[in-house]
């Protein structure tokens, strides 16, 4: 219930942004002022959350981050394209296996109406 409640309002931030920005930015515009939304609704998140891998029991940093990760919750993977690579998908399912989280959103800041550029993704982790 919580996290339905919270991806509702982190969907509304991102749509806020959209609506005063508009596509065409770069990315790095978007998640500025998503985080500046998200601080002014008082939604806690991170930005650029390191990802280390782990490989054969060790862990190592190969230099992934997570844009966002709301209240440790959600992932948010931002986009800012005229169309959404197929690997940025992979990606976000990786990132949500590797943290054990299960609910991410791809979001493509570019699209016309920001609905269309919102892609929904959870991960069941096997127990």
């Amino acid at each position: 219930m919580k996290m339905d409640l919270l991806a509702e309002q982190v969907i509304g931030a991102c749509i806020e942004v959209h609506r005063h920005l508009g596509p065409g930015l770069l990315e790095s515009a978007y998640e500025e002022c998503l985080c500046h939304e998200l601080t002014l609704r008082a939604i806690p998140f991170q930005r650029q959350v390191p990802l280390p891998v782990t490989y054969k029991s060790v862990r190592l940093d190969a230099g992934y981050r997570l844009d966002l990760v709301v209240d440790g919750w959600i992932i948010l993977e931002l986009k800012a394209c005229d169309t959404v690579p197929r690997v940025a998908r992979a990606q976000l399912i990786s990132y949500l296996r590797l943290t054990e989280l299960t609910l991410g959103y791809l979001i493509n800041f570019h699209a016309y109406r920001l609905m269309d550029g919102i892609q929904r993704i959870v991960l069941n982790h096997p127990d």
